[in-house]
């Protein structure tokens, strides 16, 4: 299946992750790019895309790595992980990158009630460190003077104004707010439906009436096709059956045809999605719940 790559997404972290490989006379390239934009347009799964096309795997780290009961633990993972990313490039001989994906979700502070821990001011302190010195990144208790490789650092989240100002300030940390096209989206939700043999007209039908949409949706949707096969297959075995069918059984894995992929069926199931989506914000139970 060949995914689609918004062109614009493609320049915009291909040009950094060049940048810092280059050595350009008198110019202060900012060692983080950070992608962000709201939930579920993709911004992970472009840049793993952007990666693999420009042929290399980048070391990874979740938002949720950013916080231990140990203090110092987070912010020496970084720069354990940053060292690894230098070595691969000495070792291999090709392009590595940081991917820090939720950076917000893991050291942002989105309210008073946020707890602002020791963790989360040194992984600010370190990735600022990092940025200013990208060549000197070294682990507690012990000192290298051998200069490392620099590494550029691709952070993804949805609101970088909840991050400390220092961090993303120019110099440091270059911006790119990811807002797909219809054009992009377009060619996004193609290549979820690719296997599916929609047509063109279909999947600009699709997108049109589901604009205000993420990417995530069409995504979702596509599977929720599958849950009337899917349930069809549990009535058949009978629910009482469906753990010893599936799990550690010398049975072949029950085979699902292609399903009912007409415009109309997507349509329909869209719609259903989009009026769940309704109820949880009319609903509102949580003012509900703390009147107090």
């Amino acid at each position: 299946m060949s995914y689609y790559i918004s062109p614009n997404f493609l320049d915009k972290v291909a040009v950094h992750v060049t940048k810092n490989f280059l050595n350009l006379p008198g110019v202060r390239v900012p060692l983080i790019l950070g992608i962000h934009g709201r939930k579920g347009e993709g911004k992970t799964f472009q840049t793993e895309l952007v990666f693999r096309r420009m042929g290399f795997e980048p070391v990874m780290i979740s938002g949720g790595e950013l916080e231990s009961p140990d203090a110092g633990d987070p912010a020496r993972l970084i720069r354990l992980r940053y060292r690894e990313a230098a070595e691969q490039i000495r070792v291999r001989g090709e392009m590595c990158a940081i991917f820090i994906n939720d950076l917000d979700a893991g050291a942002g502070r989105f309210d008073t009630t946020t707890q602002y821990t020791v963790n989360t001011q040194m992984v600010n302190a370190t990735l600022m460190n990092i940025a200013d010195n990208p060549t000197n990144v070294q682990l507690p208790g012990s000192y290298d003077s051998t200069p490392l490789h620099r590494v550029p650092i691709i952070v993804t989240g949805n609101d970088f104004s909840t991050l400390y100002a220092p961090l993303i300030r120019d110099g440091r940390m270059e911006k790119f707010y990811w807002e797909p096209s219809r054009d992009d989206k377009i060619g996004i939700v193609g290549g979820i439906f690719e296997s599916d043999k929609l047509s063109k007209t279909d999947i600009v039908a699709l997108v049109d009436n589901f604009a205000d949409q993420a990417i995530d949706f069409f995504s979702a949707l596509r599977s929720r096709i599958y849950d009337e096969q899917i349930r069809e297959f549990i009535h058949k075995v009978g629910i009482e059956r469906v753990s010893k069918r599936l799990v550690n059984t010398l049975e072949a894995a029950p085979d699902f045809h292609n399903p009912n992929f007409s415009l109309a069926h997507l349509l329909e199931m869209g719609s259903l999605m989009v009026g769940q989506q309704k109820r949880i914000k009319e609903m509102r139970l949580v003012d509900e719940y703390n009147q107090s």
